[in-house]
């Protein structure tokens, strides 16, 4: 491994402003996007919410979508329920469900965030 393979973070995280309707500008990279007609996830994301920050309440269609909170705390919105989320939690949002978060503490919410397209399998 050289120097040339190490990337830091901070060098990759870009401004999202308003994601999905949210307050102000997260941080985000897309680490990992399924290349067309690819298995797997459709996407592998790392998002950095500061305080005061969120990711708007928002729907998906036939997806899985998954929060891992790597570092920090907030308020998680799912289905019509608000609930507090911390470091080491996961949280899985359901096809077709209402799902947002908000960094109401005062550091920085990091998440990984990962979705897959679920699809219709064959009765037996």
């Amino acid at each position: 491994m050289t120097a040339r393979d190490v990337v830091n973070l901070d060098t990759l995280l870009r401004g999202k402003e308003h994601d999905h309707g949210g307050l102000g500008t997260i941080l985000a990279h897309r680490v990992f996007s399924r290349p067309e007609g690819g298995v797997g996830a459709e996407f592998i994301d790392i998002a950095v919410l500061p305080p005061g920050t969120s990711i708007g309440r928002h729907r998906h269609g036939r997806d899985r979508e998954t929060y891992v909170v790597l570092r920090g705390s907030g308020l998680m919105y799912r289905d019509g329920t608000e609930f507090r989320v911390g470091t080491g939690d996961v949280v899985v949002n359901r096809p077709y469900g209402e799902h947002g978060l908000v960094n109401d503490s005062t550091g920085d919410l990091w998440l990984l965030v990962f979705e897959e397209e679920l699809h219709d399998r064959p009765a037996v």
